[in-house]
């Protein structure tokens, strides 16, 4: 069985991948995956404009031809004319899992009332073979590393669970490799009877 865990990492912005700005949604994301993980992986980017029919494209190939088992976007889940990630997310999927943007626009509220503003889903994309958790995440760093990790009070107890706690063993679940974390950055939650004795 496949143990090294295949990420893609997708920015979505017309000014980034133009070269108006340097893009930061990606470089946040290897640095937190880099903390969190102590399992094998490999990482995927993809820099692209808000143009749908690319943003489709790009997860179509991450998933089905790169072999990806996780891709996470950020970007372009706002309410603007030009923001169409979760449309182009919900296109290409098999599956979605509601729980997720829910539970990110909850840990975003604590912070903005805007945060009801965001759009971000969360999809399995499935082919005979194999299968993919996408999720589109906010596109700030900040953002990003609050909604992975969720919220810690003063004395370090859990305020609201980071969305991530969830993914290994969604994984798990669609066939993916074996992913273990670093508990002090994110502790991932699974049943009793899916946890495996480290070797």
């Amino acid at each position: 069985m496949r143990n090294e865990l295949v990420v893609g990492l997708v920015s979505i912005s017309d000014r980034a991948s133009g070269g108006v700005y340097q893009d930061q949604g990606i470089p946040a994301l290897q640095d937190w995956l880099a903390q969190a993980l102590t399992t094998p992986f490999r990482v995927e980017t993809r820099l692209i404009p808000d143009e749908r029919a690319q943003i489709e494209s790009t997860l179509v190939d991450l998933v089905d031809n790169v072999r990806c088992d996780l891709v996470l976007t950020t970007g372009g889940t706002g309410p603007s004319r030009r923001d169409v990630t979760p449309e182009a997310t919900l296109a290409v999927a098999t599956k979605e899992m509601p729980g997720f943007g829910e539970q990110m626009r909850q840990i975003s509220l604590h912070f903005v009332p805007t945060a009801i503003l965001s759009r971000q889903v969360a999809v399995i994309r499935e082919t005979p073979d194999h299968a993919a958790l996408i999720m589109n995440l906010p596109g700030q760093p900040k953002s990003i590393k609050e909604t992975l990790e969720g919220l810690k009070d003063a004395e370090g107890k859990q305020i609201a669970g980071g969305i991530f706690a969830a993914v290994p063993y969604c994984i798990d679940l669609i066939g993916g490799p074996y992913i273990e974390t670093n508990e002090a950055v994110c502790k991932a939650f699974r049943p009793k009877s899916a946890i495996r004795k480290s070797s």
